[in-house]
């Protein structure tokens, strides 16, 4: 997930996990959450629990607004009313919500956070205090995080560094507790003293994310410390820098002016809580995280990396549509906008949309010339679209910009080759193939299709068989590849060897029915007609491509023709190409 926030170790995440144990009961109270809601209708009431259970909100949010006005008290629809309101970022509807439910004198985690976050929008600290004191209460991370940036919101800097203290005493708690005290520190202008938890003696029990480091560095420039900012960010990330953390490092590196604008005041300090809390249940619980992002984004509309996590959250549970709407609200000069622009040309292709997604991308390739990833994504799209001469194109361009010893090389000479292949370039194709071997020699898919286009060209047999046989002994589990080897054997005549490799790619890939119709093949050619039959059967049973069911249909009708030599005329036999997948 977006902004990487967990916290290291398993033991402070789970204990994370553990203390916001009440909050995770996303959807529903105490009460009627598994019976029928008392005087709803019926057919609205089952509606809406539909729409929960899709996590279909804005459904759900006007059904439940329909069910409560037959049922106004009933708890179990004002919770998930309440639910779907927060996840659609209605703060205000959200409230109304909560402050029925409180009225009622239920206890619900998420409507003491909605309360929360609508007293921190107002500004209305002594509120919040006041409502802990009451024991309106979500849990005592939260709750003890709620009270520092309370205090911090009065001006009682001291109290709030007292319940920063309080929580980081507590070892569950205290990567949080010093993360935030740290935060609290360079807001009130104490930027010394929050370098000096981030790196004294304190350090390791300091919250270790992406964000705490950035924090960090930003407090090293704004105290003119430049070098050791840029140490730092080096010694964390290596060349693997986002967008904003590129930046920021460019700034240091010359020696550029830089600020502490991570947060910029109790408020968004507030949020910055949240958003910590969303990554990391978001990771286990999709539905809950994304009610904590919302409260982030509610409180700090800037957050681009919350907007980017609601996104991402959307798309999880299924809704394609609300996330596209998430990723357009991060802001074409935000730092994390490439992020946002290639996850809503995500959601468009999955959807069916690739045309509309082709064009996201390609708006962010003419606005980015030099990011190669754009290109990468283009090229993807179009080989997709069967518009391979234009996905070579585009792979071409990614390979000038990516560096030499970039990581990623290898895959787009692999997605290259598959484009000159589809439109007959075998010579373009191989040349890509081998480079990206060289690039990435243990590559099993680059191994696997170099290896049987060979064999399917009938030239370099030795070394084809020879490249197979090493995809295979690197993933002996992967069917697709298994079933190259075995198919290689077949189309070299070796039948015997090919039907043992063939069945255990059938037991790996039992459901597929290209493997099965090759099993059948194989099966012909050793003299077991009956069960080269039934594998054939099975092959047409499992939906295979339209082109081959008439194949297998006549090889079901009058067998296999008598094979050639090495039976690489496939017209003789009517084979179908092979498993090239990986």
């Amino acid at each position: 997930m977006t902004g990487n926030t967990a916290v290291h170790g398993s033991g402070q995440k789970a204990a994370l996990l553990g203390a916001l144990a009440l909050a995770l009961n996303t959807w529903s109270l105490p009460a009627q959450a598994d019976t029928e809601a008392g005087a709803a209708p019926a057919g609205v009431y089952l509606s809406a629990r539909a729409a929960r259970q899709a996590a279909d909100l804005t459904a759900a949010s006007d059904l439940f607004a329909q069910a409560l006005e037959s049922d106004a008290a009933d708890p179990w629809l004002l919770g998930n009313a309440l639910s779907a309101d927060l996840g659609l970022g209605r703060i205000e509807a959200a409230a109304d919500l909560a402050d029925r439910i409180v009225e009622a004198g239920l206890a619900s985690p998420f409507a003491h956070l909605v309360l929360t976050v609508s007293n921190a929008r107002d500004g209305d600290w002594r509120a919040i205090l006041s409502d802990l004191k009451a024991g309106r209460k979500v849990g005592p991370l939260v709750d003890g995080l709620a009270r520092g940036y309370a205090w911090l919101g009065l001006g009682d800097d001291a109290a709030a560094l007292s319940a920063f203290d309080e929580l980081a005493a507590n070892s569950d708690f205290r990567a949080f507790g010093l993360y935030h005290k740290a935060l609290a520190l360079a807001l009130s202008g104490d930027l010394a003293g929050s370098e000096a938890l981030f790196s004294g003696p304190e350090a390791k029990g300091v919250q270790r994310t992406r964000r705490s480091i950035l924090a960090h560095a930003q407090v090293l420039g704004a105290l003119g410390r430049s070098d050791e900012a840029v140490a730092l960010l080096d010694d964390s990330f290596g060349s693997d820098l986002d967008e904003p953390l590129a930046a920021l490092r460019a700034r240091l590196a010359a020696g550029g002016p830089v600020t502490f604008d991570l947060v910029r005041s109790p408020q968004e300090g507030l949020a910055e809580v949240y958003f910590s809390i969303a990554a990391v249940l978001a990771e286990g619980d999709a539905e809950a995280g994304l009610l904590y992002a919302r409260a982030a984004l509610a409180l700090n509309e800037r957050h681009a990396e919350a907007a980017l996590l609601t996104a991402e959250l959307f798309q999880t549970l299924g809704q394609p549509t609300l996330a596209r709407e998430a990723y357009g609200l991060v802001p074409p000069d935000s730092p994390v906008f490439i992020a946002a622009e290639f996850g809503r040309a995500e959601v468009l292709r999955d959807t069916g949309e690739e045309e509309a997604a082709l064009e996201v991308l390609t708006g962010l390739a003419q606005d980015r010339p030099d990011l190669a990833d754009a290109e990468v994504g283009r090229g993807d799209l179009l080989r997709g679209l069967e518009r391979h001469e234009e996905a070579e194109a585009a792979y071409g361009r990614a390979i000038e910009l990516f560096s030499q010893d970039s990581g990623r090389l290898w895959f787009v000479h692999f997605m290259r080759a598959l484009a000159r292949e589809a439109q007959g370039d075998w010579p373009g194709a191989e040349a890509d193939l081998r480079r990206s071997l060289d690039l990435r020699p243990d590559q099993p898919q680059v191994l696997n299709h170099l290896g049987y286009s060979l064999v399917d060209r009938g030239e370099k047999l030795d070394e084809a068989l020879a490249l197979i046989a090493q995809a295979v002994d690197l993933h002996p589990d992967n069917g697709a590849i298994v079933d190259s080897l075995g198919w290689a054997y077949y189309r070299l005549g070796r039948y015997a060897e090919a039907v043992e490799q063939l069945e255990k790619a059938a037991t790996l890939e039992a459901n597929d029915p290209v493997v099965n119709d090759h099993l059948g093949d194989a099966y012909w050619r050793v003299d077991r007609t009956r069960e080269a039959r039934f594998q054939w059967n099975r092959a047409l049973s499992l939906d295979p491509a339209p082109a081959d069911i008439e194949r297998i249909r006549e090889k079901l009708a009058s067998g296999l023709a008598a094979p050639t030599d090495t039976e690489d005329a496939k017209e003789t036999a009517g084979l179908p190409a092979g498993n090239q997948g990986g």
